[in-house]
């Protein structure tokens, strides 16, 4: 049902689309701002997993501590 979705010629229709909603001028500045959105996004994701990775102890390792 989706195959073919985003071909090149749909993109090509998509930004013009968009460049009549927004203007020229308007575009770079909108493209910047999802760009910065989503390496925030995967920057904060990133920093979550590492968090998370701290603070599992790999099973075995926990027992070995507390017999000696």
């Amino acid at each position: 049902m989706l195959e073919g979705l985003l071909q090149p010629s749909h993109l090509i229709v998509i930004l013009v689309i968009a460049l009549f909603i927004f203007g020229p001028k308007k575009l770079p500045e909108l493209g910047q701002g999802l760009g910065k959105g989503i390496r925030s996004f995967r920057d904060s994701m990133r920093a979550g997993a590492e968090e998370q990775d701290k603070t599992e102890t790999p099973t075995g390792s926990h027992s070995e501590t507390a017999n000696k």
